[in-house]
């Protein structure tokens, strides 16, 4: 398989894998435009976009959109995340021409119909009430606002109701002539494609987009603080965070190694210690995040109200011995799940086109998968344990709680004991 990249006059960034054996194919466009882009009294408006996207453009109506992909058994799609917005679709190989062609059409021609921006509304706010209604869903949110409060990578990227409420097509407008330039976008493509036929079909559909003056997003400081929300649930939710390394950062996956070592498994410490020993809680896991100048590792569970303060207690201690007695095996089981679990996830033409795509963004090129693997290996049980000494002895930590929490310990009081 091999990675053919060419960047348009315009700035278009157009990237393929061409993986032999296949009839489908995904295309997309990725835009560099997400939640940290917004400005304050813009929180929410990258995401209703992406639905706006849907509800009709100068040539096709909503309906024609979704008819014209599912009328050849195809799937289209969107997201939004903090630093990307994707417009996504898998087809049959001789229909990528059709799918690419809505794609665009979505991207640079939506006519944001009044009537449909008010239908659009009614979602989203289902969209929040039904986040809202979810605590393991919200936790992460008022996790990551309490880790970086005040700061556009710490809203929520569905943003408040009362923002949502007030959108109009002037502001929706507005946040695509400042982000949806093809100097912003990546149109990447894995499966059965050519690339020098998408170049063609690019610099068609593009002919007439117009660079943008994109603001930089704003940059992110860890700040850490607690949030805590109590109310009468079954459960008590805890989620803990650490600021991690960035994309650049040289222990990435140092890490991520360690993170998936913690808490990434059945196998993992925290699962073993605190399921199965001890038998607190029925789900608990850890996870490593990365963005352009920043990242946290996440731990979270959910418990009793009895076993919050101890569930607490043991998941500071477990990060204290993990600096400590972290093992060679453990290491090793870490790199190789790590390592499957890429590969494994790889085997679609979806998820290739995404990994390009984020890593042409990242990084303005395509690693391949050997160079990625060799970085996994070189991480050992040293540089694993200096990981877990730092992380220990810092206090770059946030803390969300909901549920019935009254008793649970505060973030200060857990950042002395993993000082002690």
């Amino acid at each position: 398989m091999s990675v053919e990249f060419t960047t348009l006059p315009n700035g278009l960034r157009v990237v393929t894998e061409h993986m032999p054996g296949l009839l489908s194919a995904s295309v997309g466009i990725w835009v560099n435009a997400g939640g940290r882009h917004e400005r304050l009294e813009q929180n929410g408006i990258a995401h209703f976009l992406e639905h706006m996207a849907f509800k009709g453009t100068k040539t096709r109506s909503a309906l024609q959109i979704a008819e014209e992909i599912e009328d050849v058994g195809g799937y289209i799609n969107a997201y939004t995340s903090r630093e990307m917005t994707a417009y996504y679709a898998r087809v049959l190989a001789a229909d990528v021409p059709l799918a690419l062609g809505v794609i665009a059409d979505i991207v640079l021609n939506p006519v944001f119909d009044p009537r449909e921006i008010e239908v659009e509304r009614h979602v989203i706010l289902s969209e929040i009430g039904q986040t809202l209604d979810t605590p393991d869903d919200i936790i992460f949110d008022w996790l990551q606002e309490a880790a970086y409060p005040d700061q556009s990578i710490g809203r929520t990227i569905l943003g408040p109701a009362s923002r949502v409420k007030s959108f109009n097509r002037d502001d929706f407008a507005g946040f695509v002539s400042e982000h949806y330039g093809p100097d912003q976008m990546i149109l990447s493509a894995a499966g059965a494609v050519d690339h020098d036929a998408l170049v063609r079909m690019a610099e068609t559909l593009f002919a007439d987009a117009k660079r943008s003056s994109a603001a930089v997003a704003q940059p992110a400081t860890w700040k850490g603080a607690e949030r805590r929300e109590v109310k009468a649930l079954e459960q008590a939710h805890f989620a803990i965070g650490f600021e991690a390394p960035a994309f650049h950062d040289p222990d990435l996956y140092t890490a991520q190694v360690y993170t998936t070592a913690l808490g990434g498994g059945m196998s993992s410490r925290l699962f073993q210690k605190i399921r199965e020993e001890r038998g607190l809680c029925y789900s608990i896991f850890a996870q490593a995040g990365a963005h352009e100048d920043t990242g946290m590792m996440t731990i979270y569970a959910g418990t009793s109200e009895d076993e919050i303060a101890s569930l607490a207690e043991l998941t500071i201690d477990e990060l204290k011995r993990a600096a400590d007695d972290m093992t060679e095996v453990e290491v090793s089981r870490a790199r190789a799940q790590m390592k499957a679990g890429m590969l494994m996830g790889l085997e679609s033409p979806s998820s290739r086109a995404e990994r390009m795509a984020r890593n042409i963004a990242i990084y303005g090129s395509v690693p391949d998968l050997e160079t990625v693997t060799a970085k996994i290996e070189a991480v050992d049980l040293g540089r694993v344990r200096d990981y877990a000494k730092a992380l220990v002895g810092s206090q770059n930590s946030a803390l969300a709680l909901y549920g019935p929490v009254r008793s649970a310990p505060s973030l200060d009081t857990l950042r002395e004991r993993l000082l002690a």
